[in-house]
């Protein structure tokens, strides 16, 4: 499980360092910016639910703060 979300954090912050090098590059001339935020955003929102899935499931439980 802590492999998958450590994959999932990292292609995040991926898409998210080639949302800023093409924002560098391009000058605002293509949508490569914008495709790369909009994985960014996908591939959050795609993590999020599968820790809700698994916690569902079972997989993984929730600790509580005291």
């Amino acid at each position: 499980m802590r492999i998958i979300v450590a994959l999932a954090f990292l292609g995040i912050l991926g898409s998210l360092g080639s949302a800023l090098v093409f924002m560098m590059k391009d000058k605002s001339k293509t949508n490569r910016t914008v495709n790369a935020l909009t994985a960014r955003i996908g591939l959050s929102v795609v993590l999020f639910l599968f820790v809700l899935f698994a916690h569902w499931m079972g997989w993984i439980d929730s600790t509580g703060i005291r």
